[in-house]
């Protein structure tokens, strides 16, 4: 098991900057957290090879990706076989629509999201596609009013 180090305070203002912009440079970054850009650079290294940065990605609006209408779905399945858990999870996860899977504690057993572009895309999601998986017993759907905050 690898060891989890407690982060300090430079760790964590490196970490809260990248997560705003990661494509600041390092001498930027240096000059935010109030490092020379050398031992910025090391920092940001070590928490790359520890894990705690596993990665850098592009927000992408989802507006303007033609996928503005947000549903939150809560699933119940009839399975709980550790296989067939496995194949409803692939097959959830290979869903294009489908953002983000949860696996949670009681009721229900998972809790996803789905970008489509409108109310008629996630009814044609739903009935074509969604409730076709094997195992899928219950769901309710929750569409997003409003995104209140997003931190990571």
């Amino acid at each position: 098991m690898r060891k989890i180090r407690e982060l300090d305070a430079i760790d964590r203002a490196i970490i809260e900057e990248l997560r705003q912009d990661a494509r600041l440079s390092n001498t930027e970054l240096a000059h935010r957290v109030r490092l020379t850009p050398a031992p910025c650079l090391r920092r940001v290294k070590r928490l790359e090879q520890e894990g705690v940065i596993s990665g850098y990605h592009a927000r992408v609006d989802p507006t303007a990706a033609g996928r503005s209408f947000e549903v939150t779905v809560s699933v119940e399945v009839t399975v709980n076989d550790q296989r067939s858990l496995e194949e409803f999870e692939s097959a959830v996860a290979a869903l294009e629509e489908v953002v983000e899977v949860r696996r949670v504690f009681g009721s229900p057993d998972y809790i996803l999201r789905v970008l489509v572009a409108d109310v008629g895309e996630y009814e044609r999601f739903q009935t074509t596609k969604f409730l076709r998986l094997p195992g899928v017993s219950r769901t309710i759907s929750h569409q997003t009013m409003k995104l209140v905050k997003q931190a990571w």
